[in-house]
């Protein structure tokens, strides 16, 4: 690997700090990352090793702002690393991801002053890591939602399971969404809030091996009676959809990032194969066909990058995104399916073996299937734009 880009935590990075920070940041990802992977598909659990390289390379601090330290990088930035360590294995990039948005962001702009001093100092070398959950066995947010929280002195009384929650197994507290009014109707019966993993009666329920993103922690939470002080309320009360709109939004482009990163490699891997591999006296990468895919590959990624920079400078200047990001998630799954699919045909069988020369492409085939489905998918995305462009009939600001 080049040499460790020399960094002061809560100072901005030069732009050379920053391009030498996406070499370092790649190299990490597809090499050491991809090497201890090969045990993580067997033990679905992530070695002590990648915790402390993620801490070495700045990964729970690079996206922070500087006065939680973090480096001053624009969302756009941030975008840019996380595609380069989303080249990497799947349940890695999933944990990572989580680092650069909701670990701190749900704190930071939902959280009671009191605790967000407590909490966000500490997220910059993973001392704290938080997990996020809101889906349900009985569905995903809003009305299905049947996890309580009913208020009690000083405390709100927590109760229910949640299912399909990544990074339990090295988290210290859960965003969680709950029912505070359950005679209410709308959408101001939900709350959230942060829940430490200490507190009695918070429980883990182990789930099966995931097809996908091994090592990544996903298991179901239980609460049984677990005594949440008011303090750890996110918000105001009645506003957990809202809390859960808001950072689903940001989370979902950080998603469909997760995906260009993904294809991007499959597409470099899939020109490299292209070129060696001779069938009837030809290279592939001379044939008309491979090259048509790999130009409608390259249109995709394309697209998609455009898509989230686009996206990121609105962000930036504090407009809303719910719209584009789900734009950005959609076009991120056809991206990364089209992508995925055409490199697994131009390697041909050898594409189908765990070990590659050129990279793990059946590892990646299996990763990226994750993205259907990971805070929502194509139908979700789908209503979520639609809503917003028959508002305006039709008109992307």
């Amino acid at each position: 690997m080049t040499k460790k880009v020399d960094l002061t935590p809560g100072k901005k990075m030069t732009e050379q700090q920053f391009q030498d920070y996406l070499i370092q940041i790649k190299e990490l990802a597809e090499g050491p990352f991809d090497e201890m992977q090969k045990e993580v598909e067997v033990t679905n659990t992530f070695p002590d090793e990648f915790y402390q390289l993620s801490i070495d390379n700045d990964l729970y601090r690079f996206a922070l702002p500087l006065k939680y330290g973090g480096f001053g990088l624009s969302q756009k930035q941030i975008f840019q690393v996380q595609e380069m360590f989303s080249r990497g294995p799947g349940g890695m990039r999933m944990h990572l991801h989580h680092a650069a948005d909701l670990n701190w962001r749900i704190m930071d702009e939902f959280g009671q002053e009191e605790v967000k001093q407590e909490v966000l100092p500490k997220v910059q070398d993973k001392s704290i890591y938080t997990n996020f959950a809101l889906t349900e066995e009985t569905g995903g947010t809003g009305a299905d939602v049947h996890t309580t929280a009913i208020e009690d002195g000083d405390y709100y009384i927590l109760n229910g399971e949640k299912t399909l929650i990544s990074h339990t197994d090295c988290s210290d507290a859960t965003y969680v969404v709950a029912v505070t009014d359950p005679d209410k109707t709308g959408n101001d019966r939900l709350s959230a809030f942060w829940v430490p993993v200490d507190l009695p009666g918070y429980e883990i329920v182990p789930m099966p091996h995931m097809m996908g993103c091994r090592g990544a922690g996903h298991a179901g939470l239980r609460f049984t009676n677990v005594k949440v002080p008011k303090k750890y309320l996110l918000g105001k009360r009645g506003d957990g959809l809202h809390v859960a709109i808001a950072s689903l939004s940001i989370s979902r482009a950080h998603i469909a990032d997760s995906n260009l990163g993904m294809s991007q490699r499959m597409l470099e891997m899939s020109i490299a194969r292209a070129k060696d591999r001779v069938t009837f006296g030809k290279p592939l990468i001379k044939r008309q066909m491979i090259q048509q895919q790999i130009a409608d590959m390259g249109t995709e990624i394309f697209a998609l990058r455009a898509m989230l920079y686009d996206l990121a400078e609105q962000y930036d200047k504090g407009e809303d995104i719910e719209e584009k990001a789900a734009m950005c998630k959609l076009q991120s799954i056809n991206t990364v399916k089209l992508v995925s699919d055409y490199t697994l045909e131009t390697f041909g069988g050898i594409g189908y073996f765990e070990d590659n020369p050129y990279g793990p492409v059946e590892r990646m085939y299996r990763d990226c299937r994750a993205m259907w489905l990971e805070e929502g998918p194509r139908s979700v995305q789908r209503v979520t734009a639609a809503r917003k462009l028959i508002q305006d009939n039709g008109v992307i600001k």
